[in-house]
């Protein structure tokens, strides 16, 4: 297959990158890694008329820590970048636990941070992580900036809060709790494929072993990151028995997603996974808080 017929441009600056898109408008399309764009243009799902290739825009390309200990991290920078980072396995675990989940070593290689979280495929893991984490977006357009929460940014299927003028060009990462426990998990067909489902749990205790704070979040099972708030919200205040953790994960997976069959897996399948998986994460995140209360 063959993409329509399209018009490229090079922008070497963000400046003159932006300029393009605020002329052309809904016409075009980014061209980030092009791990999605350019199959989706090959099957003529997507025809843009003009196409804005990013990759000579080198100043969104970057890993870097913050003054108070977060981390930024550039639209454009390679996943591959991103998993091998020393910064970001010191600054922010639960993102470098979860960058060798991503599909296989030849597609991070090309593929982007911020084309990932703009494509908003529901199956994808960084999206996930950064509504986990309570990451802060930066879009731009070429006359306005605007920060715009995870939690806000992700509207529905393959829709983020970015204009057709706008570009994605920075993603914060809050400091990190070092009396945090993570984790993350997943399952698919074969290493390297959409996941079925996943998971990623959040959880932190007090010095007496008393959960203070838990999230619990889903991939593939709704249309954008599923936040089992409720469920979540049932380990406040309390010790993490396996019992409570069993509860917990129940009525996450049979009230607080919204999974739809498809060829590889029916709802109920995709409820169970969520139970198992929320199980698991949730358990592994509580164990790390211990291990990390122990080494304050």
């Amino acid at each position: 297959m063959k993409p329509a017929p399209f018009s490229y441009f090079v922008p070497d600056t963000l400046n003159a990158a932006l300029e393009l898109s605020a002329q052309y408008g809904y016409e075009a399309k980014w061209l980030a890694g092009g791990q999605s764009l350019v199959p989706a243009m090959n099957f003529r799902l997507v025809q843009p008329a003009v196409l804005l290739d990013l990759n000579r825009v080198d100043d969104l390309a970057y890993v870097r820590g913050t003054e108070q200990g977060g981390l930024r991290i550039g639209a454009m920078t390679r996943q591959r970048c991103v998993e091998h980072d020393p910064l970001v396995a010191e600054a922010c675990p639960l993102l470098a636990e979860v960058m060798p989940h991503i599909a296989h070593p030849q597609i991070r290689n090309r593929g982007t941070v911020g084309g990932s979280l703009v494509h908003a495929d529901p199956a994808s893991e960084l999206p996930v992580v950064a509504v986990a984490l309570d990451a802060m977006l930066t879009v731009r357009s070429s006359s306005d900036q605007r920060r715009v929460p995870a939690a806000d940014f992700f509207q529905g299927l393959f829709t983020v809060d970015v204009e057709a003028h706008e570009l994605l060009v920075e993603i914060e990462f809050p400091p990190w709790n070092v009396g945090m426990g993570y984790s993350f998990q997943e399952v698919a067909r074969r290493h390297g494929d959409y996941a079925l489902v996943g998971a990623t749990a959040l959880v932190t205790l007090s010095e007496d072993g008393v959960c203070e704070r838990a999230r619990l979040i889903f991939l593939n099972v709704g249309d954008i990151p599923m936040v089992a708030r409720r469920a979540a919200g049932m380990l406040h205040g309390q010790r993490l028995t396996a019992q409570l953790i069993e509860e917990v994960a129940n009525v996450a997976a049979e009230e607080e997603i919204d999974p739809v069959a498809d060829i590889h897996a029916t709802v109920a399948y995709q409820r169970h996974l969520a139970r198992v998986l929320g199980r698991r994460c949730l358990h592994e995140a509580a164990a790390r808080a211990g291990e990390a209360l122990v080494g304050r």
